[in-house]
């Protein structure tokens, strides 16, 4: 598995994305495994065309089990979920961290726990040194 993908801005679509949770999730799967995996799933053909585009885009990579192909990613899920970030904020905040960091913790149902503002601080402390 790659730290980084060739397109850092990875782009992915929400079939695209629902296919890659399911391949984090399993590891590997077959284009009917992930037909079962996702919700209110597309036909089999168009997650099989799905698939084609996420091998594509190097982020999924195939090999032949007896006919059958078994599909994986190549990325590993921290950079997905850091791409899929950079995009959200991109898109939804103006760029800034701050806000989406402020609209999260107002999303929270529960208070914080000792353990999660601590490491919100060291985070913050990080940052601050660069």
């Amino acid at each position: 598995m790659t730290d980084t993908p060739n397109n850092l801005d990875l782009q992915l679509s929400k079939r695209e994305r629902q296919i890659m949770d399911a391949l984090f999730e399993a590891g590997e799967l077959s284009a009917q495994e992930i037909k079962t995996a996702i919700p209110d799933a597309p036909s089999y053909s168009a997650v099989r065309a799905l698939l084609a585009k996420l091998v594509e885009k190097d982020i999924v990579q195939f090999r032949d089990d007896a006919g059958r192909y078994i599909y994986f990613p190549v990325i590993k899920q921290d950079v997905a979920r850091t791409s899929a970030l950079q995009k959200i904020v991109k898109t939804f905040f103006g760029g800034s961290a701050t806000a989406a960091v402020n609209a999260l913790l107002g999303m929270q149902d529960k208070q914080l726990t000792a353990e999660e503002i601590a490491e919100l601080q060291a985070a913050i402390e990080k940052a601050k040194k660069g």
